[in-house]
């Protein structure tokens, strides 16, 4: 698919920090996220790709304003073209911008699946609604029961229906595929594609990285909280080669059917980081040069975060 030029997310030097206590009256600002650099682009998947506390879920809630009170956010969020304030968040969200929630607990415990996944539309839309639970595999007495009556997996799908009933330019799925069978999320990601196919967009928050490959246009590999690579999907699928981080190329190389080929060390936590570049601890490729934190560069049609990409 053609990559548009025009933008209708665009994120830059995002920092995400949350007031913390230590003992009983001393404070700090521990920082989750810094420097964070993603654009979405009309009528694509972005998949976001990364260890588990890399910031992939906090991003989400950062784009939608739905930080908890002690977060301090700075940066530049810019949604076609308008910056993302607080109020702005608010009228965008459930309207142009929707949320897949990793956390089935989402879901309206006292509210028939149905009527959730219809949201407040009116008139309701019965007959896409259906089509869409047809399409991903639940049956059709499932829009009468409640949430407690439902599998994992039912709850799972019945979120991600949510969205696709949703006439949002911007989706945000967390996780949507854990709990599905192979064909339920194969389905599900089509029908996503669907929707970018149409023109709308979607941010892919994943653990199911080959499922991300095969669907979105773009990948942007999170580590500790910041983007180290963005890259079309292209790449990651003719292997580490094409692509440009260390770290992209180590995330490659550690699925099972590339080997299974762990590296040494692991994530740094926020509060511990190393100064200068994120990944250098455990960087094959490291010099003194990486002391310093290395800038976003454009290289081979991607944005890559290092000294030594080539």
């Amino acid at each position: 698919m053609e990559q548009k030029k025009e933008t209708l997310l665009e994120i830059h030097d995002l920092s995400v920090s949350f007031r913390m206590y230590n003992g009983l009256l001393e404070q700090t600002d521990l920082e989750v996220i810094s420097d964070l650099h993603l654009t979405v682009r009309p009528g694509e998947i972005v998949a976001v790709a990364g260890s588990s506390g890399s910031g992939k879920s906090l991003l989400a809630s950062a784009i939608l304003g739905i930080l908890p009170p002690n977060a301090s956010v700075r940066g530049h969020l810019h949604y076609r073209g308008e910056e993302l304030t607080p109020r702005r968040q608010a009228q965008l969200r459930c309207g142009e911008i929707a949320l897949v929630p990793q956390s089935v607990a989402f879901l309206d415990p006292l509210m028939r699946v149905g009527r959730q996944a219809d949201g407040h539309r009116r008139p309701r839309p019965t007959e896409k609604r259906r089509e869409i639970f047809r399409r991903l595999g639940l049956p059709e007495e499932t829009e009468g029961l409640y949430p407690f009556q439902l599998s994992g997996g039912m709850a799972r799908r019945v979120l991600v229906s949510t969205a696709l009933i949703s006439d949002a330019r911007l989706v945000i799925a967390d996780e949507p595929t854990p709990g599905m069978s192979l064909d339920q999320a194969l389905e599900a990601l089509g029908m996503f594609r669907e929707m970018a196919d149409e023109g709308r967009s979607v941010i892919l928050i994943t653990h199911d990285i080959d499922l991300a490959f095969a669907f979105a246009d773009r990948v942007a590999v999170f580590y500790a909280g910041t983007t180290v690579e963005t890259a079309p999907a292209a790449d990651f699928r003719a292997g580490p080669q094409a692509l440009r981080h260390p770290y992209s190329k180590a995330l490659w190389q550690a699925l099972p059917q590339n080997g299974f080929q762990p590296i040494g060390g692991f994530q740094p936590y926020a509060g511990n980081l190393p100064e200068g570049c994120l990944f250098a601890p455990r960087c094959p490729c490291r010099t003194e040069e990486c002391r310093r934190t290395p800038p976003v560069r454009e290289i081979r049609g991607g944005e890559v975060r290092c000294f030594h990409a080539t």
